[in-house]
């Protein structure tokens, strides 16, 4: 437990952004460089992750201390991934209380939030990839079209277009594209 608690605690005190920009991150922690979960099981954790309320960085860290080493795991993962945050938020919030005056802060800030969306746009491509080309699939580019799940593209599709054209509430649409997957898929 104390390898995942210090895992989870650099993950917090590196993740910039919070939220989906902390996904690629986890990823390359759990998936790739430790090997403890496969591409399919974190996706899976990711999506239980969304549905469920609180910050999503949190949902995924109890989630995946959970799979690897239970309750214990998952207190470990949570309390890394949330200490991380609040200590540089404290240390922000003093700094910022003694210079929120200054120009040059505000435009830190601002480089901040750009490279947040780019954090963002990364963790979306990631599950995108996932989704359609599978989890641990290496797409080989010159028949990438070979490769693609057309049942999860078509379920995204119609989800999409449901979506863009009636605006339901988006929980009724992942309830019922959930159930439809379960279908597909068991």
């Amino acid at each position: 437990m104390g390898v995942l608690f210090l895992r989870f605690l650099k993950i917090g005190l590196l993740s910039i952004g919070g939220g989906y920009a902390i996904i690629p991150l986890i990823q390359a922690e759990v998936v790739t460089r430790e090997g403890w979960l496969t591409e399919k099981t974190f996706t899976d954790i990711i999506t239980i992750s969304q549905m469920t309320p609180g910050p999503l960085a949190v949902n995924t860290s109890t989630f995946v201390g959970m799979q690897l080493e239970g309750y214990g795991g998952a207190i470990a993962a949570t309390v890394g991934c949330v200490l991380g945050g609040v200590t540089i938020s404290l240390a922000l919030l003093a700094f910022f209380r003694r210079y929120q005056e200054s120009k040059l802060v505000f435009e830190v800030l601002n480089g901040l939030k750009a490279s947040s969306v780019g954090l963002i746009m990364s963790a979306g491509f990631t599950i995108i990839l996932l989704t359609f080309f599978g989890a641990g699939t290496a797409i080989r580019w010159g028949s990438w079209w070979t490769q693609i799940d057309w049942l999860a593209v078509g379920l995204f599709a119609v989800s999409l277009v449901i979506l863009r054209k009636t605006k339901p509430n988006p929980i009724w649409v992942m309830v019922a594209a959930g159930f439809v997957g379960f279908l597909l898929y068991r």
